[in-house]
Order: C-alpha cells, then structure tokens, then sequence
C-alpha cells in the first residue's frame, strides 16, 4: 500500500464553503488543439467546489482509502519541522500545486528514499529539483494544459487591467471620490499597441488568440515557431529571441516555464531595453524576472506597470517589495485556481494516480521525467543542468 502526501493550501479564513456562487460549470470536454479534458476512472467530488485547499484534498480521500492506501494532507510546509518534512521520509507519492508548493529540492528527495512519484497539481513542475529526480528515477508528472486557458484569461485581464489603470480607478470608488482626472491621467487605450509573449506554447497561445480581436499587433518569441497557419491567422511577428522582440513592444507577457535559460531574464538590462513606459505581466514563475530589477524600472518610470501573481518564495513574505512597489497589479498565485480549473486538476491528478497504483502507463503530455531522464512535456519544455 502506498503513502500518499497531498500539500494544499489553507481554507479560506472563515471556513470551508457551504455554498457558492454558482451553481455548476460550463460542459468542457477537449482543450484547443483536441487533447481531452483527464479522464480517470470515476471522481468523488462535485466540480465547482474548492477542491485545492486543505479540506477540498483534491476529492482523492475515499478512492485512495477505499484501497488501503494512506493520505496526508497538509498546509504546512516551509518552517523547520514542518508536518511536510516530516511525513515525507517514508511517502510514496508527494502532491502539490504550483501556487503553494512543496519545494523538493535535492536536500529534501533525499531524505525520501522511498518516494517514487511527484504529481504537480497544476502546470509547472519547477518546484521539484529535475536532476535530483532523474538522478532518484522519481517520476514527475504535472496536469498539462488544465489551467493553461485559465491563466490565459488571467493574463488579459491584467493587460487591460493596467493600460486602461482599472485598479486605482476601483480604489477611488472604494475611498468614496470621484476624481476623474486622477483616474484617467494614467490610463490608455490597448487598441493599436504591440503586444508580444516570451514563449507561445498552451498559454503564450492562448494569450495571443484572445488579444487578436482587439486589433493590437502580436509578437512572440518561442524556441519552436508556430506553423504559418496560425502566424498568419493571428497577424503573428516572429522573434529570435525575447531580447529582438521586447524593443518592439508596448506590453510584453512571460509565458515561459522556469529553467536555467529563462532564470533571471527580465534583469536590467533587458527592462532597459523596453520602450519607456511598457507594460510587463508576468504569470509564469517570479525567477524570471529579477525581482529588484522590476521594483527600480517602475520607480524610475521604465515600466509604466508590472502584473503577476508569481513570487519567490510562495507565499511571499509580508514584507517582499512586489506587494508595495508603485503601478502594480499583483495577486496572490490564483491565476490557475480558479475553481474551473480546479475541476480539471484534482481529475487529472486522479488520473495519474491510477495510471501508477495500476502499473499502467502515464499520458504522455503529463510526463515531465520518467525512467531517469526528461519524458513527454518536459522534454519539450525543460533543460537540465
């Protein structure tokens, strides 16, 4: 039998949900492109409810027990002794999302001598060390393309959020005025802008497909180039590299996965060289971006606003700069949580369990290390040291 440890994160502070605002989902059943929504063999949750917190378990609890396996679920991660570190000497399979995850860094995987399978509950699986698991033979899987349309939308609504200066102009409601010319002086039209996305994969294209219709120029750079189909659908300008492409651009998202590449990107001198007053989001993974280097660009007025709901570390400290910077948009790692993709992930996260407690194989696009080396997304999308 195996040990399952899920990590999630806390209830909401008032409690677990007794109700919601809606009362069911939209019917999904395929991705863009045609890849199926998960498909396990059953799943013992309603979607739509909080399913990712510490209560919610994922709906994992009575399939996993029904067959004498062992589930701990927890919060409580980061501090010294945390029940985390405690439970995962002898855990079998370790869970988590990327908004709140359980950093297995190479100290930690090895103190586990019997863990044998990682699951992201999310996309991204940068939280675990790669070259530590390929080095163990532990497999890293991840719910490819779950949330990917719901940070999508994230994204767009950030771009709009800041160009058009929609949260300061909330802010003057809020505090009960009604200055108009404090709220507009900083605001614009997105119409017309250029608008370009460090890497165009599941998100990047996602981005790039729901800004079309507002008539702005799209940018992209990406290690693999899009088909001509789709360049010239979309009105797509192709780049080398994000350093050609961010010249270029009035806005300039990060949907790019975190690796030794993309470490660090957006230091000074890439922001230095935007064009004064560009916009810059960013919901991949905070490491991309040097997190002083975007605090110095909005104070000196080089970027006209930064979005994101990316940190390092997560949860971020009260006192990290991003929550205090000037012309931010910051969120808390909620870009993917919604409780539509919530739905996808716990199911997708079920699917990859029994495909493992079965002995039978993982999907493909799932598979970020198998058998000691990259496999299936991660191939794609990863390098390792």
């Amino acid at each position: 039998m195996a040990k399952i440890l899920c990590v999630l994160y806390d209830d909401p502070v008032d409690g677990y949900p007794s109700a919601y605002a809606r009362d069911d989902l939209p019917h999904i059943d395929h991705y863009p492109g045609g890849q199926t929504l998960p498909t396990p063999k059953g799943i013992d949750f309603t979607p739509g409810q909080l399913l990712g917190s510490v209560s919610g378990e994922l709906g994992l609890r009575s399939f996993l027990e029904s067959q004498g396996h062992t589930l701990v679920v927890t919060s409580d991660k980061d501090r010294e002794g945390s029940v985390f570190d405690q439970e995962l000497v002898d855990a079998d399979v370790v869970i988590s999302q990327p908004f709140w995850p359980a950093y297995l860094t190479a100290e930690r995987i090895a103190r586990a001598p019997k863990l044998k399978l990682a699951i992201t509950a999310g996309i991204g699986s940068d939280h675990v060390d790669l070259d530590a698991a390929i080095a163990h033979n532990i497999t890293v899987a991840e719910v490819t393309y779950c949330n990917s349309i719901s940070v999508a939308e994230h994204v767009a609504m950030m771009i709009l959020s800041l160009v058009r200066n929609y949260l300061p102009s909330y802010e003057t409601v809020l505090k009960g005025g009604w200055n108009i010319a404090d709220c507009v002086s900083r605001s614009y039209d997105l119409e017309g802008m250029h608008v370009g996305t460090v890497a165009a994969g599941r998100i990047g294209l996602g981005v790039l497909r729901r800004l079309h219709p507002f008539d702005v120029h799209l940018h992209y750079t990406d290690r693999y180039r899009l088909p001509r189909e789709v360049e010239e659908e979309l009105n797509l300008t192709f780049h080398e590299s994000a350093a050609a492409m961010v010249p270029h651009c009035d806005v300039v998202t990060i949907n790019a996965p975190l690796h030794p590449e993309t470490e660090g990107m957006f230091n000074d001198t890439l922001i230095g060289t935007m064009k004064r007053g560009a916009y810059l989001i960013n919901t991949a993974r905070a490491k991309i971006a040097d997190r002083d280097a975007v605090v110095r660009a909005l104070e000196s007025g080089q970027l006209a606003g930064y979005a994101g709901d990316v940190w390092f570390p997560q949860p971020a400290p009260a006192d990290h700069p991003w929550r205090t910077m000037p012309h931010h948009g910051m969120t808390p790692h909620i870009s993917g949580s919604s409780l539509s993709a919530q739905a996808r992930y716990a199911a997708g996260t079920r699917e990859i369990l029994e495909c493992w407690l079965d002995g039978t194989p993982i999907r493909d696009e799932y598979l970020i290390v198998e058998k000691g080396n990259l496999a299936g997304t991660g191939a794609h999308s990863y390098s390792v040291k």
